[in-house]
C-alpha cells in the first residue's frame, strides 16, 4: 500500500497526468515502461498497446509523435480527420490504416511516403491520377498495380525503373512498344518475355545481356546466328539452346 506521506519517485513524474493514480495503481502504466507522457515513442507505444481505448483522446495531442502512435490504435472512424494532419508522420499512419477506398483524398499529399502508401493500397480503378505523380517511385508502384489495359500510358515514362515495371507486366503481345527502349535494362526485360518474332529482333541488340535474354525465346534458326557472338555467355547460351532443341 502506498505511503501517502512519502510518495515514490514514480508519483512525482506522474503528477498532473489524467491517468494518475488509477492506471499506475492497476499496473496499466509505469514511468519507465509504458507512459503516454514520455518523450520516448517506445513508452508511448507500450502504453497505448496496453490501453488502446485511450488512443482517441490523444489524436489531437500537441505532440505529432503521440498523434501518430494514437492513430495506430484508435478506431478507423476517428482517424479519418487526420488525413490532413499537419505532420507527415501522422498522415503516413493514416494512409496505412484507412480502408483503401477512403484514400482518394490523399493522392495529392505533399509527402512522398504518404503517396507511396496510397499508391500501394488505393483501388486500382482510382490510381490514374498517381500515374502522373512527380516521384518515380510512386509511379513505379502504380505501374505494378494498374490493370493491363491501362499500362500503356506508363510505357513512355521518363524514368527507366517505371518502364522496367511496365515491361514485366505488359502481355507479351504488347511488348513491341518497349523493344527499342533507350535503356538496355528495359530491353532485357522485354527480351526475356518476348514472343519468338520479337525475341529474334532483339538478338541483334547492341547490349550483350539483351541478346542473352532473347536467346531463350527466339526461334532456333535465328539463335544459331549468334554462335559466333563476341560475348562468351551469349555463345554458351546459344549452344545450350540448340542442344536442347536437337534433343526434342
Amino acid at each position: 500500500m502506498r505511503n501517502e506521506a512519502t510518495p515514490p519517485a514514480a508519483d512525482a513524474r506522474c503528477a498532473g497526468c489524467a491517468h494518475y493514480p488509477d492506471f499506475l495503481d492497476r499496473g496499466r502504466c509505469a514511468p519507465d515502461a509504458a507512459c503516454i507522457r514520455a518523450a520516448d515513442g517506445r513508452l508511448i507505444e507500450r502504453f497505448l498497446r496496453a490501453n488502446p481505448a485511450q488512443a482517441v483522446r490523444h489524436l489531437a495531442d500537441l505532440s505529432w509523435q503521440r498523434r501518430a502512435i494514437a492513430a495506430r490504435y484508435a478506431p478507423l472512424a476517428d482517424i479519418a480527420a487526420l488525413r490532413s494532419d499537419a505532420d507527415e508522420g501522422v498522415r503516413r499512419v493514416v494512409a496505412q490504416r484507412l480502408p483503401p477506398e477512403a484514400l482518394v483524398a490523399m493522392r495529392d499529399d505533399p509527402d512522398r511516403e504518404v503517396r507511396l502508401a496510397v499508391a500501394a493500397r488505393l483501388p486500382p480503378a482510382k490510381l490514374g491520377a498517381l500515374a502522373r505523380d512527380p516521384d518515380y517511385l510512386v509511379r513505379a508502384t502504380v505501374a505494378g498495380r494498374l490493370p493491363h489495359g491501362r499500362l500503356a500510358r506508363l510505357a513512355g515514362d521518363p524514368e527507366r525503373e517505371v518502364r522496367k515495371v511496365v515491361a514485366t507486366r505488359l502481355p507479351p503481345f504488347a511488348l513491341a512498344r518497349l523493344a527499342d527502349d533507350a535503356a538496355p535494362e528495359v530491353r532485357a526485360v522485354v527480351a526475356a518475355r518476348a514472343l519468338p518474332e520479337l525475341a529474334a529482333q532483339l538478338l541483334a541488340d547492341p547490349e550483350w545481356w539483351v541478346r542473352l535474354a532473347a536467346v531463350a525465346n527466339a526461334p532456333p534458326a535465328a539463335v544459331a546466328a549468334l554462335l559466333d557472338d563476341p560475348e562468351a555467355e551469349v555463345r554458351a547460351a546459344v549452344r545450350a539452346r540448340l542442344a536442347a532443341t536437337d534433343k526434342n
